[in-house]
């Protein structure tokens, strides 16, 4: 993930630099627009389970939680690279700066698009682990919850006080 608070500020001090030197506002704008503002970077690591209810006939596609879970951050990270695919790769992380709270977010947001069909007692749990580069320490985010909790809170825009736990969530089904 490319970290938006770093490339805020790096942002600022450029456009204070570029206005110093007599840059218009206008013309700083557009060159914000054709190359992104440079920020670091943290490797994050996404998980996504989707438990389904007791009875439930449906099949959760790992491939598809994958998909959701690297889709939840700045850009997806591949093994190797030839030159000009990392620059595309760079180049989409920092255009899509994202904290690790934002990647939760996404993953939650299409975790609920994709698997609503499993029924409002599925479990969901989303976390992002991002390991710093100029920290000495790593960030985490998580949220979980049953799937109708949380698309209810999705469309409400509201936050349920307290959701559901896997582990709540697995005693229940060991109870049934």
């Amino acid at each position: 993930t490319a970290c938006p608070c770093a490339q805020e500020l790096v942002g600022a001090r450029a456009r204070e630099r570029l206005e110093a030197d007599g840059f218009s506002g206008d013309e700083i704008e557009r060159v914000f627009e054709h190359v992104p503002i440079a920020t670091h970077n943290q490797r994050g690591l996404g998980t996504l389970y989707v438990g389904c209810p007791e009875g439930c006939e449906a099949a959760v596609d790992g491939e598809r939680l994958l998909r959701i879970a690297e889709s939840g951050m700045s850009s997806e990270i591949y093994e190797l690279l030839k030159r000009p695919d990392e620059l595309e790769v760079v180049e989409k992380a920092h255009r899509r700066p994202r904290f690790v709270e934002d990647c939760v977010r996404e993953m939650v947001r299409m975790a609920v698009a994709e698997f609503t069909p499993l029924g409002d007692e599925a479990f969901v749990l989303a976390r992002q682990e991002n390991l710093e580069t100029i920290h000495r320490h790593n960030v985490v985010a998580e949220r979980y919850g049953l799937l109708g909790e949380l698309a209810r809170e999705l469309d409400a825009e509201e936050h349920v006080a307290q959701h559901v736990t896997m582990r709540e969530w697995l005693e229940a089904g060991s109870t049934a």
